[in-house]
């Protein structure tokens, strides 16, 4: 591995336009074009499609369509986790979500990274990327936002619409943009 790629998985500075990166991309996109057109009751065929498109999937896990990423194998998914209709997943970096989740529709999961002062580079559409990290049992409500190189702790909630800017610890309910702990949560 080298070139831009490596560059990607390493944090570094990339450039997308890449041609290794973009056939990545559009291998991607046939497998997501494949997943997003089954047939509602073939949930074998969507099985094989995301155990063949995923870095990595558990068992009693499943995602519904319209589904989105960019590569695919840069996501992990524990046991017995669901994500809701139209989930957008930017893998640039890693995106590990743990057991037992549960993710509302229309939930983004954005790693990817622009230069902010650096305007020519901004032009020149160079980029980095940071990882996200979901701790086991948390539920995300509807249209969630999740930015790179954010974690979230075990057993939290984010409530609906909220735009994660920072790290969320365990057992706790965090809403709002940007999103902010409100309460506690009973540790088991």
């Amino acid at each position: 591995m080298d070139g831009e790629l490596r560059k990607m998985l390493a944090g570094e500075r990339y450039l997308d336009s890449d041609s290794e990166l973009v056939a990545m991309r559009k291998s991607c996109g046939r497998l997501l074009d494949r997943f997003n057109s089954t047939a509602a009751d073939d949930d074998a065929q969507r099985s094989q499609i995301l155990q063949e498109l995923l870095g990595g999937i558990g068992e009693g896990s499943w995602i519904m369509p319209r589904f989105q990423c960019d590569y695919g194998a840069q996501i992990t998914i524990g046991a017995n986790s669901f994500l809701n209709y139209d989930a957008i997943l930017m893998d640039c970096a890693p995106i590990s979500i743990g057991d037992d989740c549960s993710i509302g529709p229309r939930v983004q999961l954005l790693t990817a990274l622009h230069p902010v002062e650096d305007h020519a580079a901004r032009r020149a559409r160079w980029e980095t990327a940071l990882p996200i990290t979901i701790g086991d049992n948390v539920w995300f409500g509807g249209g969630v936002i999740v930015c790179p190189g954010v974690s979230i702790g075990r057993n939290t909630v984010i409530g609906a619409g909220s735009v994660v800017t920072r790290d969320v610890p365990d057992h706790v309910v965090a809403v709002g943009n940007p999103c902010r702990v409100v309460r506690d949560l009973p540790v088991e």
